[in-house]
C-alpha cells in the first residue's frame, strides 16, 4: 500500500502523511551514529517519506547535515540521469541556539544569521521551510520579528515560513498571521487538546498541521516498563520535569508511571487487532485537518514500520482506528486530562 500526501493551501506543496522526524538522528536520543542515520534517511525514502523535520539546534547542526548531504545526493543522481523521485521537503526549525527563553535574542540579525546557517547546512538556496522552534511567548505578537520572515521569503531565502509551538494558545495567536504557512504541535492519544479549536482553525485556513511527538517519546510504542532505563544524553533521563526545555517534549508532559498505565489500557483496548504504535499514527492522520506527523526513528527498521502507518485505511482498519478513537477520549479524560490540559 502507497504513502497518503496532503497539500495545505498555504504551503502550496504535498507533505507525505507521515514524515521523519529528525530530532533522534541529531541529538538528545542516546547514541545515533551516523551509518545509523543514513538508513533511517534511507529506509524512510524508500517507503515513500518525502517530508522531513530538522532544526538548527539538533546536534548543533548534525541533523540538517545529514539532511543536506543527502540531498545533495539525490540531486546528483538526478543530474547524473539516474532514476530519482522529486527532491523531498525539507522543513528546518531555527532560535533554539540562542537562549530560547529571551525575547531579546530575536533580532533580525539573528534571525537571518540563523536562516543562513540552516541554508549552508542543509546545501539548499532557498530553504522550504523554516519554522520559529518553540519560541518565547513574547515572541508571537512581536510583529518585527515576523517582518523579517516575510522579507526572507522576498528575497527566496526562504519559500514559507511556519511555528512550532508548545501551548494551543500560542498556535491560535498564530493563526492570526497571514503569511502562516504550518503550525507545529504536539498531538497524539495523550494529548488532545489540539482538536477543540486549533486544528479546526487551521484548516478552515489552509494552515497545515504538523503533528509532532506523535508516539509521546516512545511511550506510545508499548516497549516501556517500569524497569526501563535511559542513557544519560538521553532528554527521556534528563528532562522528565522540563530541566533542560519544557516538560511537554517529554513523554508529551505526561508522568510516565501515568503514561504506562495508559498504554496498558489502550493495549487492552486494541486487543491485538493492531500495533499500538501503528494505531496512534493512524489515530492521528484521521483528525479532520491533520497534514503530516513526523514520527522519530533510530533505525531503518524503525523507519519503514512508520512509513507503512501512512497507507490509505483499509475499512478494516478504519473500524480499528474508530473503535481505538473511543477508547483515547475515555482513557485522557480519566487519566491524563487534568494534568494535561490545563497546561499545553
Amino acid at each position: 500500500m502507497s504513502m497518503q500526501y496532503r497539500t495545505p493551501a498555504r504551503l502550496g506543496r504535498p507533505l507525505s502523511a507521515i514524515g521523519q522526524g529528525c530530532w533522534q538522528i541529531g541529538a538528545d536520543w542516546g547514541e545515533v551514529t551516523d551509518d545509523s542515520a543514513h538508513a533511517v534517511l534511507d529506509a524512510a525514502l524508500a517507503a515513500g517519506v518525502t517530508f522531513f523535520d530538522t532544526a538548527d539546534g539538533y546536534g548543533d547542526g548534525r541533523s540538517e547535515q545529514l539532511l543536506g548531504a543527502m540531498r545533495s545526493r539525490l540531486d546528483s543522481d538526478a543530474a547524473g540521469g539516474e532514476a530519482t523521485p522529486s527532491l523531498p521537503f525539507i522543513a528546518t526549525k531555527v532560535s533554539r541556539r540562542a537562549d530560547p527563553f529571551a525575547p531579546e535574542s530575536f533580532t533580525e540579525e539573528n534571525l537571518r544569521g540563523w536562516v543562513e546557517r540552516s541554508r549552508r547546512n542543509l546545501a539548499m538556496g532557498t530553504l522550504d521551510l523554516v519554522q520559529l522552534h518553540c519560541p518565547p511567548p513574547a515572541i508571537y505578537r512581536d510583529d518585527r520579528v515576523f517582518d523579517v520572515l516575510d522579507a526572507l521569503a522576498a528575497e527566496r531565502k526562504i519559500a514559507a515560513w511556519g511555528v512550532s509551538v508548545e501551548t494551543c494558545e500560542e498556535a491560535l495567536i498564530s493563526l492570526e498571521r497571514e503569511h502562516l504557512a504550518s503550525i507545529q504541535i504536539i498531538l497524539n492519544p495523550f494529548r488532545l487538546k489540539p482538536l477543540e479549536q486549533v486544528i479546526p482553525l487551521a484548516r478552515e485556513k489552509g494552515v497545515a498541521i504538523i503533528a509532532r511527538v506523535p508516539l509521546a517519546s516512545g511511550l506510545l510504542t508499548g516497549k516501556f516498563s517500569p524497569q526501563t532505563t535511559f542513557a544519560a544524553n538521553d532528554h527521556r533521563s534528563f528532562n522528565r520535569h522540563g530541566e533542560a526545555f519544557d516538560q511537554g517534549e517529554t513523554f508529551s508532559g505526561v508522568d510516565y508511571d501515568t503514561g504506562l498505565t495508559a498504554v496498558a489500557r489502550l493495549e487492552q483496548a486494541l486487543d491485538g487487532a493492531m500495533p499500538l504504535p501503528e494505531a496512534s499514527l493512524r489515530w492521528i492522520l484521521a483528525q479532520d485537518g491533520v497534514t503530516s506527523t513526523i514520527p522519530g526513528a533510530s533505525s531503518g527498521q524503525q523507519a519503514r514500520a512508520n512509513a507503512a502507518a501512512g497507507s490509505e485505511p483499509t475499512a478494516e482498519q478504519a473500524e480499528i482506528i474508530s473503535r481505538f478513537d473511543v477508547a483515547v477520549r475515555e482513557i485522557y479524560e480519566e487519566l491524563l486530562r487534568e494534568a494535561i490540559h490545563p497546561h499545553w
